[in-house]
């Protein structure tokens, strides 16, 4: 059969959510995992929005006419990208992902992107070697959780939404604690009322723009990181990245009564800084 990459089209959606759908369900009923996509419709409102995106490039994988797997390369800063969700047909393994993932890479390179990350199922042990014989490294174990927030600490900084006054701040400490600035996230989030800083002592100590997949912080120390999350009204969607080895806040989240719902690891190629401080990192890290 012939295999065929290009580029994604708003006419691909329907069938690309079908097969993310598929990839899902599959690798989560082999391993007693919950699907990281709870149904077709879902997946393919995913695909709308990632097409509706202009800072996302997506391509397909064709057999013989036949959608077979698809593929986003997500620019979330001018310097760093971000490959995700790469999905194929559970019938399909091969060559597919190989193929997707190759002409991901070289649209970043057509667009000189200086670094190149992706959150990776670690029970998938093909993805795995993929990624690493493509020349990604593992950086962080993650895990993803889920639950009632617990109560902040006594003692924690003070938090409050935050507004556009605050990025220029929010900006150096996410340079100096993470070696990148995500100035574009953070005013989206200001603007969708998601945003807060924590402040201690008058001055601004850690940021996030909503506790969630979609969502990252930063912060100075454990306690202010726990400020933030103990102060978010809500997560948004199913949970949020922690890396495990913050094991201070890890067990803070786990004594409190959260509940680890699935591994992951952050991988990357190219450019990276290693983090310090405390920080909770995207699904698009």
């Amino acid at each position: 059969m012939n295999l065929a990459i290009r580029p994604m089209t708003p006419a691909d959606a329907a069938a690309c959510g079908q097969v993310a759908f598929a990839a899902h369900q599959d690798v989560a009923a082999a391993h007693n995992f919950p699907s990281e996509q709870p149904s077709a419709a879902f997946a393919t409102q995913m695909m709308q929005m990632k097409l509706q995106d202009p800072a996302a490039s997506g391509f397909v994988a064709e057999r013989d006419g036949q959608i077979v797997g698809s593929i986003f390369l997500n620019r979330f800063v001018p310097e760093i990208a971000v490959v995700g969700p790469l999905t194929v047909e559970p019938g399909a393994q091969g060559r597919t992902g190989r193929a997707l993932l190759e002409a991901v890479l070289a649209e970043a390179r057509r667009q000189q992107v200086e670094g190149v990350r992706l959150v990776q199922s670690p029970f998938h042990i093909r993805s795995l070697a993929l990624y690493t014989k493509l020349g990604f490294e593992v950086r962080e174990p993650l895990l993803l959780m889920q639950g009632t927030l617990p109560e902040a600490p006594g003692g924690a900084a003070a938090v409050r939404p935050a507004v556009h006054e605050d990025v220029g701040v929010c900006n150096q400490l996410a340079l100096r604690l993470q070696g990148l600035q995500r100035e574009l996230e953070l005013r989206q989030a200001i603007d969708r009322g998601m945003a807060s800083v924590a402040e201690r002592d008058g001055q601004l100590v850690g940021y996030t723009t909503g506790i969630g997949l979609l969502g990252h912080a930063e912060a100075e120390t454990t306690a202010d990181l726990q400020a933030l999350i103990a102060a978010s009204p809500t997560i948004m969607g199913p949970g949020f990245f922690v890396p495990t080895r913050q094991a201070e806040l890890l067990r803070w989240l786990l004594g409190a009564g959260m509940q680890g719902a699935w591994p992951a690891t952050l991988m990357t190629m190219g450019r990276y800084q290693q983090p310090t401080g405390a920080f909770l990192p995207a699904i698009s890290m």
